[in-house]
Order: structure tokens, then sequence, then C-alpha cells
């Protein structure tokens, strides 16, 4: 029994494609951030995971998560010295993103700027692509 549990570990994913930062690219201001968030987790080596979802104002927002590792057929891009994640149909509402920090006390946060958003909603948090 307890060797039929090891077979099912995923604990190291094969089944993910590595991409570049034509994908994706993270601002030095926006790598900082995230590799101190992964070190306050206890994490140092896991991977941001940006996704695009239905929801906002506009019809789609960005979610971002802290994960260990990339999951099936995830594309992994290395930028700022942090590994980020997409999962494929996310891929092609964020190609040729830029994902940025501000520390500021209005308006601070995550900023992406994306190309490919068509309009984007006045809270800056939602897109249509």
């Amino acid at each position: 029994m307890i060797a039929s549990r090891r077979k099912k570990n995923t604990d190291t994913p094969t089944g993910f494609r590595v991409g570049d930062e034509r994908l994706i690219k993270l601002t030095e201001s926006a790598g900082k951030k995230v590799g101190s968030l992964l070190t306050r987790q206890g994490r140092p080596q896991g991977v941001l995971r940006v996704a695009v979802i239905g929801g906002g104002c506009s019809g789609l927002q960005y979610k971002m998560d802290l994960q260990d590792a990339p999951a099936n057929r995830d594309i992994l891009v290395e930028s700022a010295g942090i590994k980020v994640i997409v999962d494929p149909k996310s891929a092609l509402y964020v190609t040729g993103s830029e994902l940025d920090f501000v520390e500021a006390l209005q308006n601070g946060g995550f900023k992406v700027n994306n190309p490919n958003a068509a309009t984007s909603c006045s809270c800056g948090e939602s897109f249509s692509a």
C-alpha cells in the first residue's frame, strides 16, 4: 500500500513546458516582491502562477498565486530570478505582458501591462481582450 502511494506522488511534475519572456516578463521590482513573498511563505524554490479567469467589470481578471511547483501542461518562464507558470488557456491572454510591482500608498501593488487588453475597467482590476 505504501509503495503505491509513492508511485502516485507528484512532487516532481514532468508534464510542463518551458517558455521564455515573450510569454510574460517580470520587472526587477516585481521579482524582488515575489521572491520575498515566497521566502516569507517558506517556499523559496516556489513558483508564481499567473492566470486569467472570468469576472470583473470588463469580463476577465488576473489571478496570481504562489505554489510549490508547476502542474501538468503549465508553461514555465524564468524572469527576474522568479519561476512564473501560466496555464495554456491563460497564455492566450497574457502573451507579451509585463508584471510590475509598484510600492505606493494609493494604487500600489502588482500591475499587469498587457498589450492584448482591448479595454480595462477604471479600477484596473479587470480587462477585455
